[in-house]
C-alpha cells in the first residue's frame, strides 16, 4: 500500500503524538493546538493516540502521566500505547535487580519527578523500588498497568517502534512492537499497513511508502509532534 493511498474511514480524524519523556509543557502546548484545531474544524469521531515514551529522560515524567491519566482532552477517545520506557520502568518496579538498565536510560528523571532519591549502589536498587512504589499514585498504577501494544484505524497501524517486516500482525510480539529498530526502518516491504510509530529520533518526521517515523526528540528538541490524519490527508502540528 502506498502512502498516498492510506485513508481513515470518512468522518474520523486521528492524532498520532510522538515521545514525550517527560515534557509536559511541551504536552501542554500540543494540547492546546490540537483543542484549537478541533475548534476551527470538528469531525464526527476524534482520537487520539498516544504513542508511548512518556517517562524518562525529560524533568516531568509525573506530570506527563498525571495529564494523561486524569486530564485528558474532552470530546476526543484517547488510546495510550506501550513504549519500551514503560516497559523498563514497569520492569524495573518488578525486579529491580534484573531491570537496573532502566536508571541508565533516563529512569533516574522518572524517579527525580516522584521525589525519589537516584540509588548510588547497585546495593541501593531494591529500597529504590520500594519508594518509587510507594510514590506511585493509584491511578498512576493502573495507567501503566493498562496501556496498550496496538492499535489500528483505517490503513494505518499505530505502534510504539514498528514490527518485524514479513510477519503476520497477529503474530508480531509485544518486545518487537516496543523496541525494534533496523530491521523495520530499513525496510521498504509492504506491510499491509502504513505503521505510524515513534521510538527513533528523527530531526524531522520522516515520511516513507510503508511507515511515518513522528519522535522528533521532544525532550531535547523542544519539538513535540501530531500527526493529524483525516481522510487520505496528512499534515502536522507542533511545539
Amino acid at each position: 500500500m502506498l502512502l498516498q493511498e492510506a485513508r481513515l474511514p470518512p468522518g474520523l480524524r486521528v492524532y498520532a503524538i510522538g515521545d514525550i519523556h517527560g515534557r509536559a509543557d511541551l504536552l501542554d502546548r500540543l494540547h492546546g493546538l490540537i483543542e484549537a484545531d478541533l475548534q476551527s474544524t470538528a469531525p464526527e469521531r476524534c482520537v487520539v493516540v498516544y504513542l508511548g515514551d512518556y517517562v524518562d529522560r525529560g524533568p516531568d515524567s509525573h506530570g506527563v502521566i498525571e495529564r494523561l491519566a486524569r486530564h485528558k482532552l474532552a470530546g476526543v477517545e484517547t488510546i495510550t500505547l506501550l513504549g519500551n520506557h514503560e516497559a523498563m520502568m514497569l520492569e524495573f518496579l518488578d525486579a529491580p535487580y534484573g531491570a537496573s538498565l532502566w536508571l541508565a536510560n533516563g529512569g533516574d528523571a522518572t524517579l527525580a519527578s516522584y521525589k525519589v532519591r537516584i540509588p548510588a549502589a547497585y546495593d541501593e536498587l531494591l529500597l529504590t523500588q520500594r519508594s518509587l512504589r510507594g510514590a506511585l499514585p493509584r491511578h498512576h498504577w493502573h495507567f501503566l498497568e493498562k496501556l496498550l501494544v496496538q492499535a489500528q484505524f483505517g490503513d494505518y497501524l499505530f505502534v510504539h517502534a514498528g514490527i518485524k517486516p514479513g510477519l503476520p500482525l497477529d503474530r508480531q510480539s509485544r518486545e518487537q512492537m516496543i523496541w525494534i529498530r533496523d530491521a523495520f526502518l530499513d525496510s521498504e516491504v509492504d506491510h499491509g499497513l502504513v505503521v505510524v510509530h515513534g521510538h527513533t529520533i528523527v530531526h524531522e518526521v520522516e515520511w516513507r511508502p510503508n511507515r511515518i517515523g513522528v519522535d522528533t526528540g521532544a525532550y531535547t528538541t523542544g519539538r513535540l509532534t501530531a500527526l493529524v490524519l483525516e481522510g487520505a490527508g496528512q499534515r502536522l502540528l507542533q511545539t
